[in-house]
């Protein structure tokens, strides 16, 4: 098989997702009318409730769900064997990943713009609520946590990004006001600007940042000092009105990425390496069994749970017609999906098109290629770029500066989430402080840094990460039957949502059960009380909310 082969079928898939069974979502089973006011339109404020142009809002949305998981999850997965990876991610988007996000946009839109996990209350009781938007807020400390650590790590092993990755948030604010306050057609910024951040990525591998200096005469390690800049910063950004800074950085990131991506890509298809990866390989030295780990391994890219907290937190909060949560919801996780493909082509055929036995080194274990993922990922992408006549060293660049603006991306957006649902939090329970966004801002990040904290070297959220995939995966499951019980209740079409719903819990379920027990046997307590903990959580939310049907159907 040679990369042509699988970005062929990858994009005939997403093609006929798009144009046929999103279609059916929106018209059959959503019902989407653009004569219906949106929360962007009814409660705009120019804060968080902002009307957005579809484009503009896509690019927020892709960039905020794609962080690092669709790198790192397929880059490690495809150690079991390239087509059940791509199988799951091609597929698992189409029908499960994008429907999920889909359906979460849209049911947040039709309840004020809410989030998933007060929405739930509606259907599932008070309880079942509460519970889950503490399951919530847990993954999202986790994931700011983990991500402040990555994005740090990677501006202290590749120098280079530094540079583009911070250009983007002045040029960002300034795109803000000139299309929202100066009224300028968004066009033309958008030219001018990504010009800008292309010779940012030039500049910046011409001149790479080193901040040992400045951390030693601190008293600091490296990434310890970027981890308080970053912390610092998503302070403020997640309080600032989403226009001025959130929605044109992620919009501008989105485009730059989708650029790199389409790089990526006709590499690919004017080498078309060979893919020397194993199709298949059930049983690699040291990993797990490939059913249920695949599935979780590889989340976002073919389904997430984080993504139905960005829809239902900010997105819903911009969408300014319900006819544009297609593109934003159902295209937006597609493009998602595209990324995890061009990981998958760049893991197991670009990476061996300077050097023939690369795979082999970096694939020969688990252990091997839970360290090596990141790396594969750069001088995978990087080989496909140069192929194009493009300097390898500014290739890198290229690629890790595109991993480094996916993390951050998705960070910025976490925090916001978190202050919403400590400001919703507020409200229920009538507790002033939360409902101050300084306030719940200050909390986010100051939770999110304990975290940090809780291991030596910024490693805190490293302790838990081990759950993370299971967790997620979870959520997502829980967000689809959220969307369930929705559509339930206003009779429409429900089987796109059952049969998914079905397939996840079942999936996470047994991964979580597996990694509690597993845990256990190794005496590893608190990763094996955590697993038991959201197990029983999901359990609960699960119960409560069969209670509730159990009730309308006496009623009825």
């Amino acid at each position: 098989m040679s990369a042509l082969g699988i970005v062929g079928f990858a994009f005939l898939c997403y093609l006929l997702g798009y144009l046929v069974y999103s279609r059916y979502l929106a018209s059959k089973v959503f019902a989407l009318d653009e004569n219906r006011k949106t929360p962007a339109h009814e409660f705009k404020d120019g804060v968080d409730y902002v009307p957005t142009n579809k484009w503009i809002l896509l690019g927020h949305h892709f960039t905020s769900i794609t962080g690092a998981g669709p790198i790192v999850g397929p880059a490690i997965a495809v150690i079991w064997g390239w087509v059940p990876a791509l199988l799951w991610v091609v597929l698992g988007a189409v029908f499960i990943g994008a429907v999920h996000d889909f359906g979460a946009l849209v049911t947040s839109v039709r309840h004020k713009g809410r989030s998933i996990g007060t929405i739930l209350g509606e259907y599932a009781g008070e309880r079942a609520r509460v519970l889950f938007l503490l399951l919530i807020l847990a993954l999202a400390i986790l994931v700011n946590a983990v991500f402040a650590y990555v994005i740090a790590l990677l501006f202290t092993k590749y120098p280079t990004s530094v540079i583009p990755a911070w250009a983007i948030v002045p040029l960002a604010v300034a795109f803000g006001y000139s299309v929202y306050r100066f009224k300028v057609n968004f066009l033309i910024p958008t030219g001018v600007f990504l010009v800008l951040l292309y010779l940012s990525m030039i500049v910046g591998s011409a001149y790479p940042v080193d901040v040992k200096p400045l951390a030693k005469l601190l008293g600091l390690d490296p990434i310890m000092l970027w981890i308080i800049v970053l912390f610092t910063y998503t302070f403020f950004a997640s309080a600032l009105p989403v226009w001025v800074l959130l929605q044109p950085r992620d919009f501008l990131n989105g485009l730059q990425v989708i650029i790199l991506l389409i790089l990526i890509y006709v590499g690919a298809v004017v080498s078309n390496p060979k893919v020397v990866a194993p199709a298949f390989n059930p049983s690699p030295e040291g990993a797990p069994p490939i059913f249920p780990f695949l599935f979780i391994t590889i989340a976002c890219g073919a389904l997430s749970g984080f993504h139905a907290l960005v829809s239902s937190g900010t997105s819903s909060k911009q969408l300014s017609s319900e006819k544009d949560a297609r593109t934003v919801g159902y295209l937006g996780f597609l493009g998602e999906s595209s990324l995890a493909t061009a990981v998958i082509v760049a893991c197991t055929a670009g990476i061996a098109m300077v050097s023939a036995g690369k795979f082999e080194e970096l694939y020969s274990s688990w252990a091997s290629i839970k360290k090596s993922a990141i790396p594969a990922v750069v001088e995978g992408g990087a080989n496909l770029i140069s192929s194009l006549g493009i300097d390898p060293e500014l290739s890198r660049t290229f690629v890790a500066t595109l991993i480094v603006l996916f993390a951050a991306t998705t960070m910025d957006t976490s925090v916001r989430i978190q202050r919403y649902i400590l400001n919703e939090l507020g409200v229920i329970y009538r507790i002033g402080p939360l409902r101050n966004k300084w306030f719940s801002s200050g909390m986010a990040v100051g939770t999110s840094m304990a975290l940090v904290l809780a291991k030596e070297g910024g490693k805190g959220g490293l302790l838990f990460w081990p759950v993370f995939g299971a967790a997620n995966q979870l959520l997502a499951g829980l967000a689809l039957l959220v969307t369930y019980l929705y559509l339930r209740s206003e009779k429409r079409p429900t089987l796109p949502i059952l049969l998914p719903l079905l397939l996840v819990l079942l999936i996470t379920s047994t991964a979580m059960f597996l990694n509690m027990t597993n845990n256990l046997s190794k005496g590893d307590y608190l990763l094996a009380s955590v697993s038991g903990v959201i197990l029983l959580l999901e359990v609960a939310i699960i119960l409560e909310a069969v209670k509730v049907l159990r009730a309308e159907e006496v009623r009825t």
